[in-house]
């Protein structure tokens, strides 16, 4: 039915946005191909590449031979943020689509977007994103009844589905959604109002958090969001990122959530902390621009967006935050990096008392969330059966292979109803013990733990 609608005939072109860094040459010109092959020219103004110095300059210096597209590098490695500022910044359309390096727009992608700012100049919109498989690049169809969400306060997006009702216009699953936050890479702008607005926060790092801060305040300055359920647009989602955070992806991350947090959540930002403990003594630069833009834009505040855009977001009832030592008898529960590997092993090691870098491999802290995590990585099981090993994770919102409570001296696994033990003849640790979880026995004291605050 998305082909009943009509739109407006006198769409203005836009100025789409694509930021690269070492982006796979393939993938990038797929991007820029479904572009051309699916959108009316009329309707493109200009495609602006950003290279963010990547390793190989001639990139840009192939793929402007195609029509309408432009380049422009950086002299060095600014990231995401900064790359996208520098890009709208020399853009001619009136309107600004942003678009990732690994996506593949459908057919009738932009009129539905344009149409809709266009109506109203304060509106961001975003299409459906559809999933590219990594491994096949296979076109998967996503459900169109999902919006962007923030379940934990810890600023990690999450899909929500919501209830489809149909609406005056008689469209009922093809009507807007309006969505609490949206996706950092895939939007449509007034080029005027993303000025007025304050752009992007310049001070964010290569990627993460933006969407976040965006978000907030595009809704909390007058604006809203909204996802177009007939506009779509494929995206690779990736395992990991391919290329180099120069601070480390966890460094990076939590300081660009975090001066989303000092600028945007007001007294909740304390539920942030809860949900993203070692935040707290993260740096994360000069706020005072961005405090000062809200000032002069006269935005509302976070509760406000709580009360009118995401009134389901549920306020914790615990905001404390347990952080220390995890011990069993004289040892602490430790992480201990290998060699080409990402994700660190447990160990039990004699503790440490100093404090310091070396120190904190054993600090773990317990969240609202019934989280036990050091970083961004938790304690979960690989399935709920007695003997399940106990291996460190990412973090993933309502993952319950990742929930625990403190019963007493015990740490027990809330699904499975069985406990933290160590398995005295594992092989998976240097000193003999591996971390499993078995049924709960208090006279075991392979399973006796203390919480220690640091």
């Amino acid at each position: 039915r998305c082909n009943l609608l009509v739109y407006c005939t006198d769409l203005p072109p836009t100025s789409i946005i694509i930021t690269f860094h070492n982006e796979a040459r393939s993938t990038l010109l797929r991007t820029i191909r479904s572009v051309l092959n699916r959108t009316p020219m009329h309707l493109i103004q200009e495609i602006i590449l950003v290279d963010d110095f990547s390793s190989d300059p001639d990139d840009c210096k192939l793929l402007i031979k195609l029509p309408k597209v432009k380049c422009v590098r950086n002299n060095e490695r600014q990231g995401l943020v900064r790359s996208r500022i520098q890009g709208a910044g020399i853009a001619q359309g009136t309107t600004l689509t942003f678009l990732d390096s690994h996506c593949e727009v459908n057919r009738d992608w932009l009129q539905p977007l344009l149409h809709r700012v266009k109506e109203d100049y304060t509106r961001v919109v975003c299409p459906v994103i559809d999933i590219i498989n990594l491994d096949t690049f296979n076109y998967i169809e996503s459900a169109s009844e999902l919006r962007g969400g923030n379940p934990t306060y810890g600023l990690h997006v999450s899909w929500e589905s919501i209830r489809v009702t149909e609406k005056a216009t008689g469209l009922g699953i093809f009507s807007p959604v309006m969505t609490p936050i949206i996706a950092g890479g895939l939007f449509v702008i007034d080029k005027a109002w993303f000025d007025y607005l304050g752009k992007y926060d310049s001070e964010m790092d290569i990627w993460g958090g933006e969407n976040f801060e965006m978000s907030f305040r595009v809704w909390m300055c007058g604006g809203s969001l909204e996802i177009i359920p007939c506009s779509r647009v494929g995206h690779v989602f990736r395992k990991k990122h391919p290329y180099i955070f120069p601070d480390g992806n966890t460094n990076t991350y939590i300081k660009n959530t975090k001066r989303t947090a000092e600028v945007w959540m007001d007294e909740y930002k304390q539920y942030y902390y809860a949900a993203r403990p070692f935040a707290l003594e993260r740096p994360f630069g000069n706020i005072e621009n961005r405090l000062s833009l809200r000032k002069n834009l006269q935005c509302e505040s976070f509760q406000w967006y709580l009360k009118n855009v995401y009134p389901e977001l549920s306020i914790p009832k615990d905001s404390l935050i347990q952080k220390g030592n995890i011990r069993q008898r004289q040892k602490c529960l430790e992480t201990q990096k290998r060699k080409n590997q990402e994700i660190p092993n447990l160990k039990l090691s004699p503790c440490i008392k100093i404090k310091g870098e070396e120190a904190k491999s054993q600090v773990w802290a317990f969240t609202y969330t019934q989280q036990i995590l050091q970083e961004e990585l938790c304690l979960s099981v690989i399935t709920f059966f007695p003997g399940a090993p106990v291996v460190l994770v990412l973090c993933k919102n309502g993952d319950d292979r990742q929930q625990w409570t403190k019963t007493g001296s015990r740490i027990e696994h809330m699904a499975s109803h069985l406990c933290l033990d160590t398995d005295m003849f594992g092989e998976g640790t240097e000193n003999g013990r591996e971390f499993v979880v078995n049924p709960c026995e208090s006279s075991l004291m392979s399973q006796h733990w203390d919480m220690v605050s640091s």
